[in-house]
Parts: C-alpha cells; structure tokens; sequence
C-alpha cells in the first residue's frame, strides 16, 4: 500500500499513521493561527504588526493636565459646572428652559 502524499506512513498496530515532517514550533504557529485567525505566509496579513506596537494611550493622556474634581478636593467647586447652573437659572427665570418630555411645541398644539 501507498503512504500518504506529503508525508512518511508507518504501520503501528494495524493501523497507518502519518509522521510529521513539521517541527514542534511549526505545530504550535500553526495551532496558534487555526485558534486565533492568524495566517501562516501566504501573504496575508495578520495584524500581529499593529498588535506589536507600542500603545498610545498612555502618552496622549501624559500630554493633558488632568483635571482638579470632587476626587481630588472635596471642596473645589469647577467653575464650568458653576456657569451651566447659573445659565439654567437665568433661563428658568425667562421661561425658557427645555420642556419636559411630552411638554413641547407639538403637545401644545393639540
């Protein structure tokens, strides 16, 4: 009988067994890429260059100055926050704050 194309055969207990010409890190790539979608040569591409980067997270985040909030100071008071609620109050005072749902133009109309 014939062994199997690409390969050597042995007999081993009645029963032929293909011997593998890959090595054990050959094996391990190739389970890696049928586990993980990864493609072994054939030109592809497999992202493992953008996975080997270094992230950039950190470093942008190193460039902005974080800010100073309740976390940090129990007592501070964001002035941004101040200025939105005195907006609202002096909108609230002119009538002209966002309706509540089912309070606008259109139920007014009916």
């Amino acid at each position: 009988s014939r062994g199997i194309v690409g390969g050597a055969s042995r007999q081993i207990g009645g029963a032929q067994r293909r011997m593998s010409t890959l090595s054990r890190a050959q094996k391990v790539a190739q389970a890696a890429s049928r586990i993980f979608g990864t493609h072994i040569g054939n030109g592809l591409q497999s992202g493992r260059k953008e996975l080997r980067k270094n992230l950039a997270g950190p470093k942008i985040m190193s460039w902005y100055q974080r800010p100073i909030g309740k976390d940090l100071d129990p007592l501070f008071v964001d002035p941004e926050v101040e200025r939105k609620k005195l907006k609202i109050e002096r909108l609230a005072r002119r009538g002209k704050v966002t309706p509540k749902k089912g309070e606008g133009k259109r139920a007014k109309k009916k």
